[in-house]
């Protein structure tokens, strides 16, 4: 790769970091959309179904790590 190659690649990425700034004010000008006072019955459920999966994915989490610190502290002691 020459000089000049890798000189265009730096104004490339220039050029995009410059087109993505004004859709981020874009997005700071528009108010946010009003959210409901009273969640409804699908949301409820929905929040339902990921606590219920949050506490399946602790529990899987807390026993992997139980069985790989019994297996560290055996390794250890040998």
């Amino acid at each position: 790769m020459t000089h000049g190659e890798h000189h265009g690649e730096d104004e490339v990425m220039a050029g995009q970091e410059q087109q993505r700034r004004p859709e981020r004010r874009e997005d700071a000008d528009t108010p946010p959309e009003p959210t409901p006072a009273v969640p409804q019955a699908a949301d409820q459920k929905r929040d339902a179904e990921v606590d219920d999966l949050l506490a399946e994915i602790d529990g899987v989490l807390e026993t992997n790590a139980e069985e790989f610190v019994h297996g560290f502290v055996q390794k250890g002691g040998q």
